[in-house]
């Protein structure tokens, strides 16, 4: 590892260029017990959001974008990661506060990792990536405020997303009935039905203005878009329901009321991966193994691109141009 390359983004406003870097830089890693050769990250909407320069997501500089990294250990003073064990690791302030998955070396606390469930490999867990914990983390989060299959529709907004086609390949899989919720159910259809979803609602129908309370339709619902979209899936809520919120593509403000809580004893639900603890993250991604089939995570994650792609398909992404997931080739 006494030569590597990262994806660079050296001051606020200035293009991420990719470097060589050499062991002089290694040695100047943050603290750490554990060095990483990373060989898969992931594009994800807050990657996208500091490839170009957006809304404060980078704290420091220089930085190295990517929430997500998975790899092998190449060195350690810790037990439970000995050399050789393949490890991820997303959030917590990576490619944010540090260096992040855009690099073919990282050095990390253990406390950061998680190894990768036996029988998958790092390819595996980036095509999973932060989207696909996430996705989980709400699927869990709505059968712990009570959803259980058979108890009415499931909604799923911006389904063509990385969160929101996993969230509805988990919820189909899982016997719920799934209506997914796009902005391009024309182009789309066939793919979000493939991954299970038994009907689609456009994102126009979804975000229309809503009353205080609307005819009841779903007993949950998975939102990654926020704004007018989360306003009306509440009034919608039946009683009893809960929406798991994890994503502003939308908009950071949504114009609710109380009626849905307090009429309909609803529940609107936070989900977070970044801060979330190592015992709920380790749960989610065993269940993931389980739940996640590989022909699903096929459709969902079915390009792959190298660093050098990165910045230009961040545009795209940014531009709603893509759909599903895509993992990124670090090293090799």
């Amino acid at each position: 590892m006494a030569d590597f390359q990262a994806l660079v983004l050296s001051a606020k406003g200035e293009a991420a260029i990719l470097r060589p870097l050499n062991a002089e830089t290694l040695g100047a890693l943050e603290e750490g017990e554990v060095l990483v050769a990373v060989s898969h990250s992931s594009l994800n909407y807050k990657d996208a959001l500091a490839l170009a320069g957006r809304a404060g997501i980078v704290r420091d500089y220089p930085m190295v974008p990517g929430i997500d990294l998975a790899g092998e250990v190449v060195e350690s003073s810790v037990a439970n990661f000995p050399v050789g064990t393949r490890v991820l690791a997303t959030g917590q302030g990576l490619g944010e506060r540090r260096w992040g998955g855009y690099s073919q070396c990282v050095r990390l606390p253990a406390v950061m990792l998680t190894a990768i469930p036996s029988g998958r490999d790092a390819r595996w867990a980036m095509r999973v990536g932060t989207a696909g914990l996430t996705a989980m983390l709400c699927v869990m989060a709505l059968e712990e405020a009570g959803l259980r299959p058979g108890t009415g529709a499931v909604a799923v907004s911006g389904a063509g997303g990385g969160v929101g086609g996993v969230a509805v390949a988990l919820l189909a899989a899982l016997g719920y009935e799934v209506t997914a919720i796009s902005g391009r159910c024309d182009v789309l259809g066939d793919y979000l039905r493939g991954l299970g979803a038994s009907a689609l609602l456009s994102r126009e129908e979804a975000s229309a203005a809503s009353r205080p309370l609307e005819k009841q339709c779903w007993a949950g619902a998975v939102d990654t878009v926020g704004g007018a979209v989360l306003a009306r899936l509440l009034a919608q809520l039946n009683y009893g329901g809960a929406v798991a919120a994890c994503g502003l593509a939308g908009d950071t403000a949504w114009s609710g009321n109380v009626m849905p809580f307090i009429l309909r004893n609803v529940r609107l639900q936070g989900v977070d991966t970044v801060a979330c603890s190592s015992q709920l993250r380790n749960t989610a991604w065993q269940r993931l193994v389980g739940d996640l089939s590989d022909a699903a995570l096929a459709t969902i994650a079915a390009e792959e691109i190298t660093l050098a792609e990165l910045p230009e398909r961040a545009e795209a992404l940014l531009s709603g141009k893509h759909r599903g997931r895509l993992l990124v080739r670090v090293s090799g």
